[in-house]
């Protein structure tokens, strides 16, 4: 019996299709690097920020929930009293250090695993790529945390100077493998130049999480005393902290981009 040909007329449903002609699954949209500009780094802040809310909201509750809930849990015990109250709030202030350093390298990798449009990695994987960072995110925060704050007290002006100039600690250190004392040399290279852009980042996204941070406080006010210290401080801190973060981080990828082209350039 031999086949029938298959007629131009025939309905074009009633024809078998071929693989090439099934629809492609659409490739997430890759995020576009911004220029070294605050309206720029902020706008592809808020961008990550909208599509990746929940990833990033996610990360900071699972680590600020055991963090506050020490924070808690040491404030009562010190109001409390006990022989035992002041040495449970310094090992609460050595773990709530390390756990916000942890927090922030981690938030560094979240960022870079969401620049090629989709979220690849597991909120535990994020958190085990920063161990072997620990060490060197904490020296290198507690030594930037008193030099700024110093500068801070005496003149104000040396405060932001450094504040500035040390922005991308973290990203240097988690994604470039600095070290404690290389991270503050990498930082101050790579900032070079772009001083008042980068100033201008760090300004407006304090200003931008820390209003945020106060309205969730407010909102969750009604809570009681120790839940609102624990759950409500956890629910803010999630909210505002990884935008910080995710502007911080942009930051270094466009000054890290620049600094990449115009050694091409000079190369060339």
């Amino acid at each position: 019996m031999s086949d029938t040909p298959t007629s131009a007329d025939e309905p074009e449903a009633a024809r078998p299709s071929s693989p090439e002609s099934a629809p492609a699954t659409p490739s997430p949209e890759p995020v576009q690097q911004p220029q070294m500009t605050v309206g720029g780094v902020l706008g592809e802040a808020f961008s990550l920020y909208g599509r990746f809310f929940t990833r990033f909201f996610t990360l900071g509750l699972v680590v600020f929930l055991v963090l506050n809930l020490i924070t808690a849990l040491a404030a009562a015990a010190l109001l409390g009293g006990g022989s035992g109250a002041a040495l449970f709030v310094a090992i609460s202030i050595a773990v709530a250090l390390v756990g916000t350093f942890w927090l922030q390298g981690a938030l560094v990798f979240a960022v870079q695993d969401v620049r090629d449009g989709s979220a690849d990695e597991s909120i535990g994987d994020l958190l085990r790529k920063v161990t072997p960072y620990l060490g060197t995110l904490v020296g290198a925060g507690i030594l930037a945390g008193l030099g700024i704050a110093v500068g801070l007290v005496l003149l104000v002006i040396p405060g932001i100077y450094l504040l500035t100039i040390w922005a991308v600690l973290a990203p240097a250190i988690v994604l470039e493998g600095a070290g404690v004392m290389e991270s503050f040399g990498r930082s101050r290279a790579l900032v070079s130049g772009r001083f008042w852009p980068v100033l201008g980042v760090v300004v407006v996204a304090v200003i931008i999480s820390g209003v945020a941070q106060n309205l969730i406080g407010v909102i969750l006010s009604f809570l009681p005393v120790f839940l609102r210290y624990w759950l409500g401080g956890a629910v803010a801190s999630a909210v505002a902290v990884p935008f910080m973060a995710l502007a911080i981080t942009l930051t270094y990828f466009a000054l890290s981009d620049e600094k990449a082209e115009q050694g091409a350039e000079q190369g060339a």
